[in-house]
């Protein structure tokens, strides 16, 4: 997996700095990939401006990029918005909003054919709303990624939840949902509702009530 190679590429700064991971990946079956991707993520409090990421994304079996919804914290105030990162193709980042401490955003990924590949975005969080189109068509997504990925800066916010995750993908296989996913090199102290799986036809949707990353293992 090139998750951290590619996102330290990929990373919203431009200067060489220390970077801190922790992210949970649910990754489907080879030749298998995700049709939609959802849920609420609930900010933390914000401790400074300082370069926090805090995101959902997907990511292909590549490993070329990462279609992700970036909770960021280096203005002071937290901003969300979506975009594709970082090349190949280079597309423009879709609008956002500030989101207050405590407050929670709902996200949502939907591709609308995998051959075609263009995904719809969508946020919300109160009155708030932006949504976003992300033409992908050479990168199949495989890999629902839940991270913290934070530069010069340590894990200071407390928790970070995610709830009512839903990712579906074209597999009759439910072993990648049930399994719970991969907590990268067991960093962080993951509490997760026991995820469900149901397949209907060629899909299963798996289904995840909470995912709490509590704090650095």
């Amino acid at each position: 997996m090139q998750l951290l190679t590619l996102l330290a590429l990929a990373a919203l700064t431009t200067h060489a700095s220390a970077v801190t991971w922790y992210y949970l990946d649910f990754t489907t079956p080879s030749g298998s990939y995700i049709t939609s991707f959802s849920g609420t993520m609930v900010a933390p409090g914000l401790p400074q401006a300082a370069t926090y990421y805090l995101w959902p994304g997907l990511q292909p079996s590549g490993n070329a990029g990462v279609l992700q919804q970036v909770l960021d914290g280096r203005s002071g105030e937290w901003w969300i918005g979506s975009g594709w990162c970082c090349s190949d193709p280079d597309l423009p980042w879709g609008s956002g909003f500030n989101v207050a401490d405590g407050a929670a955003v709902a996200f949502s990924n939907v591709v609308d054919d995998i051959d075609e590949g263009t995904w719809s975005t969508s946020l919300s969080s109160g009155s708030n709303s932006a949504t976003g189109s992300f033409a992908l068509p050479t990168h199949p997504m495989d890999q629902a990624i839940m991270a913290i990925e934070l530069y010069n800066v340590t894990w200071d916010f407390g928790a970070l939840t995610f709830e009512d995750v839903v990712i579906v993908a074209n597999t009759t296989s439910t072993s990648w949902c049930t399994g719970g996913g991969t907590n990268y090199n067991n960093a962080a102290v993951i509490s997760m509702s026991s995820p469900t799986a149901t397949t209907s036809g060629p899909a299963t949707t798996c289904s995840i009530a909470s995912i709490v990353f509590e704090y650095p293992a």
